[in-house]
C-alpha cells in the first residue's frame, strides 16, 4: 500500500491532536448537551455553507446518533444545491438570521454550528442571532482560517466578525487554510480535502461524550438504532413518537 501521498499519516495526525488537544472542549461541549437532554431540549445543528452542512446530516436521524437532534438545514446552502448558487448565498448578508428566525430557538437552548472557515456571512449573521436569543453555541471551526484570512477579505461578514467571537464552546478541528494536505510532484494544485473527516469524527465525539455525561447523570440518553437491523423500527418508534412533532425534519 502507497502512503507517499501522505494523506492516510495526515487523516491520523489531525484526528490524534483533535483527540488529545481538544478532548477538554468536547467533554465540556458534551456536558452542555447533556444538559439539554435533561431539561428535554432539542440539540441544534447548523451549517454556515457547502461541505460544513454535511456534518449537519451526520448527526441528523443517525444509527448510533442523538435522537433530540434538530437539523437547521437549510438546502439552499447546501451542496443539494448549485454549485455556484449556494457559493453566492452563504455569502448573503442576513440569510443565516432569516434561517435561524425560522426555527426560533430559545434562551438557553443549544446550538452547534459547523464552518471550518469560520468567517462567511451565512455563518456569522446565524451565530449573532443566536447570541441576541441567548442560545448556547458550540462552535466547531478552525483557528488557523479564522486568523489567517485578511481582516478586508471579501468573503467575511461585514463585521468583520470570527465565529469564535459567539461561542461559549470553541473546538477547533485544525483545517489548513484552503482545506487540503496533499502536494503532488509536478502538479501545483493541492488536493485531499480533510475537513469533512475531522468534522464528522467531532461530530459523534461530541454525542459519545453527551452520552457518557447522561449516563453520570442517571439519564438515559435518546439514541437511534439502525432501522435497518431486525426490531429497528420498533425500537425508534417512542421517539418518533416524543420527537416527530418537535423537530421539523422528521
Amino acid at each position: 500500500m502507497d502512503y507517499s501521498n501522505g494523506y492516510l499519516p495526515k487523516v491520523m495526525e489531525l484526528l490524534s491532536r483533535i483527540e488529545t488537544e481538544q478532548y477538554e472542549n468536547i467533554r465540556a461541549a458534551g456536558e452542555l448537551m447533556a444538559g439539554a437532554v435533561e431539561e428535554d431540549r432539542l440539540i441544534s445543528v447548523y451549517g454556515g455553507g457547502g461541505h460544513t452542512t454535511l456534518p449537519v446530516g451526520e448527526m441528523f436521524f443517525r444509527a448510533g446518533g442523538l435522537c433530540n437532534i434538530n437539523p437547521c438545514m437549510e438546502t439552499g446552502l447546501s451542496v443539494f444545491n448549485q454549485a455556484r448558487k449556494y457559493l453566492a448565498l452563504e455569502r448573503c448578508v442576513n440569510y443565516g438570521r432569516a434561517i435561524l428566525d425560522y426555527y426560533d430557538l430559545k434562551k438557553d437552548d443549544v446550538l452547534i454550528i459547523y464552518h471550518n472557515i469560520g468567517i462567511n456571512p451565512a455563518t456569522i449573521d446565524a451565530a449573532m442571532a443566536a447570541k441576541e436569543r441567548e442560545v448556547k453555541i458550540i462552535a466547531v471551526s478552525s483557528a488557523a482560517w479564522q486568523e489567517g484570512i485578511p481582516a478586508g477579505y471579501e468573503l467575511r461578514h461585514p463585521s468583520g466578525k470570527n465565529l469564535y467571537d459567539f461561542a461559549d464552546i470553541r473546538i477547533d478541528d485544525y483545517n489548513p487554510v484552503g482545506d487540503t494536505v496533499v502536494k503532488l510532484e509536478g502538479f501545483d494544485t493541492p488536493i485531499g480535502p480533510i475537513s469533512n473527516i475531522t468534522d464528522f469524527y467531532i461530530a459523534h465525539r461530541l454525542e459519545i461524550e453527551c452520552a457518557k455525561a447522561c449516563l453520570k447523570r442517571g439519564i438515559d440518553p435518546p439514541f437511534w438504532r439502525s432501522a435497518n437491523v431486525p426490531g429497528g423500527d420498533a425500537f425508534n418508534q417512542k421517539n418518533l413518537e416524543k420527537y416527530g412533532s418537535r423537530i421539523k425534519m422528521l
